[in-house]
């Protein structure tokens, strides 16, 4: 007897979404806690020093502009991609895929080179409330980033087999992973502001 996991493709009557879907949205409230504590622990800090420093002070600012950009590029190249697979055309898919990823790895050289300009000067998560912050949020989005970029390449690649067999689940599969790539977006579009603008 093989058991077989149901609601994949199709929505499940009591949720009306599949049960991937439903997943992605369990996970991502989780991941809103966690940083929503971890703002809330900047809030708190900055809030309590009069001294506290101005991100624009300290941070590079036309770098993470830049950072900005390119994620939310990458947010209407997975939206795109999302579509023409929707409308069946693989190949094009793959092209804003693609771009998704390469977009996705253009961010996170450019927040590499950030953190090598930190540490050029001497300054480390330890230097100070400030960077131990700045370090510990930036840090986890970039760990989310890398995340997001790999499960996109498995489907890029191996993962696009799966097309062929059940083209209904693979989309399902491709819109819970772009699920997961616009929280990382939108979780950055609260770092740029909250660390570098204030």
């Amino acid at each position: 007897m093989s058991a077989e996991i149901r609601f994949i493709a199709k929505p499940h009557p009591v949720t009306g979404v599949t049960n991937s879907k439903l997943g992605m949205w369990c996970f991502l409230s989780s991941e809103i806690m966690l940083f929503g504590a971890l703002f809330s622990t900047f809030i708190l800090l900055r809030a309590g020093s009069p001294a506290w420093p101005h991100g624009y002070d300290l941070l590079n600012v036309p770098l993470a502009t830049v950072n900005t950009l390119i994620l939310i590029a990458s947010s209407i190249t997975m939206v795109m991609g999302w579509a023409e697979l929707a409308g069946k055309n693989l190949k094009a898919f793959k092209k804003y895929l693609a771009a998704t990823i390469v977009l996705g790895c253009a961010f996170l050289a450019l927040k590499g080179f950030e953190y090598g300009m930190k540490f050029e000067h001497h300054i480390y998560p330890s230097k100070n409330n400030f960077y131990g912050i700045y370090f510990t949020i930036t840090g986890l989005h970039v760990l989310h980033l890398v995340c997001g970029v790999v499960v996109n390449l498995y489907f890029l690649f191996p993962g696009s087999k799966m097309w062929e067999k059940d083209p209904e689940q693979f989309l399902g599969r491709i819109e819970a992973a772009g699920l997961y790539w616009h929280f990382v977006d939108l979780v950055w579009l609260f770092v740029f502001p909250t660390l570098y603008l204030l």
